[in-house]
Order: C-alpha cells, then sequence, then structure tokens
C-alpha cells in the first residue's frame, strides 16, 4: 500500500469541525454541495466559451487571450499535479478516518494541492483578461468550487488554499504573457487555419 505524509498536524482539527458540520446540516443542502464539487468545473467551461464567443465579435488579439483560457488553466493543472506528486499528501479521510460526505480516493490519489481548487483558480484569473464581468463569476466560483471540496471531505483547508494559489499564480503569470502578445499572436493565427476562431468577420 503506498503512503505518503500526514497533514493532519496543519489543520486537521478545522477539517474534522467542517466535516462534522456537514453530518448536521440538512441533507439536500449537503446533496446540492456535493453536486457542485463533482460538476461545478463544467461551469468554468461555460464561461470559457461565453469568454471566447464575446472576445470573439469585439477583434482578433482579444480572442487571442480568450482562446489561451483553456490552456492556461491546463498548465495549472499539470503544475498542480506535479506539485501532489512532491508532496504526497495523503486524504484526510485516510488519516483520520473520519466519515465524509464524498467516497474517499485510493491510498496514492494525493491530497495537496487541491486539482479543483487550482482548476477553478487558474480559470477565473485567467478569464479576468478577457472579461471583468466572467471573471468576476469565475472567482466566487472557485472559492465555492474550494470550499466545497473540504465540505465532502476529500481535502484538508490548507490543500484548497494552496490550491487556489497555485492556479492564481500560473494563470496570472501565463495570462500576463498572453496579454503582451496577443496582437502578435493574433496577427500570426489570423493568417492561418485558426482565423475563423478569432474573429466573426
Amino acid at each position: 500500500m503506498t503512503s505518503g505524509h500526514n497533514g493532519s498536524g496543519v489543520d486537521g482539527n478545522a477539517y474534522i469541525d467542517i466535516t462534522d458540520l456537514a453530518h448536521r446540516t440538512p441533507g439536500w443542502l449537503d446533496d446540492a454541495i456535493a453536486a457542485w464539487s463533482v460538476y461545478g468545473l463544467a461551469l468554468f467551461a461555460v464561461l470559457m466559451v461565453a469568454a471566447w464567443w464575446r472576445a470573439r465579435r469585439t477583434g482578433s488579439p482579444s480572442a487571442v487571450t480568450a482562446l489561451a483560457v483553456p490552456l492556461i488553466t491546463l498548465l495549472a493543472f499539470g503544475a498542480d499535479l506535479l506539485l501532489k506528486l512532491v508532496f504526497r499528501e495523503d486524504r484526510p479521510c485516510q488519516s483520520l478516518h473520519v466519515a465524509v460526505l464524498e467516497a474517499c480516493p485510493a491510498p496514492g490519489d494525493w491530497s495537496f494541492p487541491s486539482n479543483h481548487a487550482a482548476i477553478g483558480a487558474a480559470a477565473a484569473v485567467a478569464l479576468l483578461f478577457v472579461s471583468r464581468r466572467l471573471g468576476a463569476i469565475a472567482v466566487v466560483a472557485a472559492l465555492l468550487m474550494a470550499a466545497s471540496r473540504v465540505w465532502v471531505g476529500a481535502h484538508y483547508p490548507h490543500d484548497v488554499v494552496a490550491g487556489l494559489v497555485v492556479g492564481a499564480l500560473v494563470a496570472a503569470v501565463c495570462g500576463r504573457a498572453v496579454r503582451r502578445r496577443q496582437d502578435v499572436l493574433a496577427d500570426r493565427l489570423g493568417r492561418g487555419r485558426l482565423s475563423p476562431l478569432l474573429t466573426t468577420a
């Protein structure tokens, strides 16, 4: 059996308090939070499409940044996975043996940092480079996603905080780089087969 680091010493008591509260909460609310925890990432995909569609109507340079959002999010996800392999922190449900709303992952499915939090944060920050309104919606969604992962018992609080930080940092750096070169990239892509993705004209 694969064994990793026990992260309960960081904020295990807070994790226990939150999961205990979840068991004393009305079932309909737990069901809603659990559903969001599993399926909520789909909202970020919808926001990405909406941002691209709006940017495409305003001009190809903005559309380039919008097209980069899923790639930036994927890069943040990759960075998060690498960190998981470095830290190898066991899931809290394995270390603390408490009853949780979501099935406890198998050993070797590391907990730190949270993938869901990293993906949400990366998508949100990257979207802010395209649309402040859609980005703001994504920021709220990312925070709710991070909170839900603790609520269902999948992560410690420090896991989701770290995931948010990783995702936000990767997206901030990459988003700024793409934004600075979006005119050049738009010119290059506009001469190729991807040109229909950049503008409605």
